[in-house]
């Protein structure tokens, strides 16, 4: 019945239990108080494992900033075990043969389990993989991304037909043009690129007909009937700390008094999906500010910060579980997120006692910097995927054994 048995203290129903789990073929096939099979005991606290909907890894086209290892190895360092790459490569994946070219890339080099993004620009329909995880739409531009040109209802049936999330980067682009400057500092970028851009973006979304749409990286409370998603630099970083081109992002980090506005709702249970929007960029790219690429790198430190906000009692577990690991699994349909029979057997320990500051020195991307550098984390301590332990004692125990999402039983 079993290939192994955890023992441990799990996050099940709602609350920490002692429990043991059994696991067959990478899932969880039972869950008592005892099983009388051979245990492997798990300390500290155990969760599941997270999923992030939202990184750019770069691979292919522009591996100097990141690649599908290195991102993939920060992923599970930090706990998450599933991730969905953005399609807006320096080759964009807006058709067939991009999507085909991009996952036998990276199927080769990823640590933990993946799925792929589309873009929809407005008349790529017919062309776009099928396969596809995600459609991704970006309203404004942003980094190798133009925007979204001319499209129709049909194409709208059409991607609705595929039955997969629609996922927007909300910024009207006639806002961004009517308020561009060459912005030389954060505040200065916040208002290059302001909130009420934003607002009109969600507004022409809203209207667009998707059915299963998600409205990206929020950073002040808009009304939507999509899904939205919030990240922790939104969360808590604004303009007025001293981050330089580390802070520089889109949508724009936003005034303290905002900042703290969107924290408050996102503890409160408003929001319904923390990803990390990860999006690293080299040393020399971000050197001056005004010419820096917008992006700031996170999938490591998603859980992490999150964990120590925990552990400081800012933040519930149930909030903190349904945003990043419950409701991200549910919405691409796979079966993670949750301590139940029938799910892959994915992981986490934490030892919430052993917070510390961030040295971002020691995280696994190629290019490191984080706007979070001292801020308090708690790392996992061991991270287990599909009943496999990848990670033991913060250190990653296992060569790439990450398997494309539609290639999972």
């Amino acid at each position: 019945m079993y290939d192994k048995v955890f023992s441990g203290k799990f996050y099940y129903n709602g609350q920490f239990q002692d429990l043991d789990i059994g696991v067959c073929d990478g899932k969880i096939s039972e869950i008592k108080k005892h099983i009388n099979f051979k245990r492997e005991i798990l300390r500290h606290a155990v969760i599941p494992a997270g999923t992030d909907i939202h990184v750019h890894f770069r691979d292919p086209g522009e591996t100097e900033k990141e690649d599908f290892r290195t991102g993939t190895i920060s992923a599970i360092a930090g706990g998450t075990t599933t991730i969905f790459d953005m399609p807006n490569n320096k080759i964009k994946i807006d058709n067939y043969s991009a999507y085909r070219d991009k996952l036998e890339i990276v199927r080769r080099k990823a640590y933990s389990d993946f799925g792929l993004y589309s873009m929809f620009t407005g008349n790529n329909l017919d062309i776009i993989d099928k396969d596809s995880s995600g459609i991704k739409i970006y309203m404004g531009s942003t980094t190798n991304a133009s925007g979204l040109n001319n499209y129709n209802a049909s194409d709208i049936n059409g991607i609705n037909d595929l039955k997969i999330p629609v996922v927007f980067h909300a910024e009207d682009p006639v806002c961004l043009q009517k308020n561009h400057i060459e912005a030389k500092n954060l505040m200065e970028y916040n208002k290059s690129r302001p909130p009420e851009c934003e607002d009109s973006a969600v507004s022409t979304a809203s209207k667009m007909g998707f059915k299963n749409g998600i409205i990206a990286h929020l950073t002040h409370n808009i009304k939507t009937q999509y899904l939205r998603e919030v990240t922790p630099h939104h969360l808590m970083l604004n303009d007025e700390m001293d981050l330089g081109s580390y802070g520089k992002v889109n949508p724009p980090l936003r005034s303290r008094e905002l900042q703290g506005l969107l924290l408050d709702e996102y503890i409160s249970g408003s929001y319904d999906i923390l990803s990390s929007d990860h999006a690293p960029h080299t040393q020399n790219e971000k050197a001056d500010f005004e010419y820096a690429p917008a992006g700031i790198i996170g999938v490591e430190t998603r859980i992490p910060l999150m964990l120590a906000l925990i552990q400081k009692k800012v933040l519930s577990m149930d909030v903190f579980i349904k945003t990043a690991i419950y409701n991200p699994a549910k919405i691409f349909n796979i079966k993670k997120g949750e301590i139940k029979i029938g799910n892959y057997a994915d992981f986490m320990t934490v030892d919430f006692t052993s917070m510390e500051r961030l040295n971002d020195y020691r995280l696994h991307s190629k290019n490191p910097e984080s706007p979070f550098n001292g801020f308090d984390v708690i790392f996992p301590d061991e991270v287990i995927m599909r009943g496999i332990k990848i990670v033991s004692s913060r250190e990653i125990i296992e060569d790439h054994t990450g398997k494309y999402i539609k290639e999972l039983k």
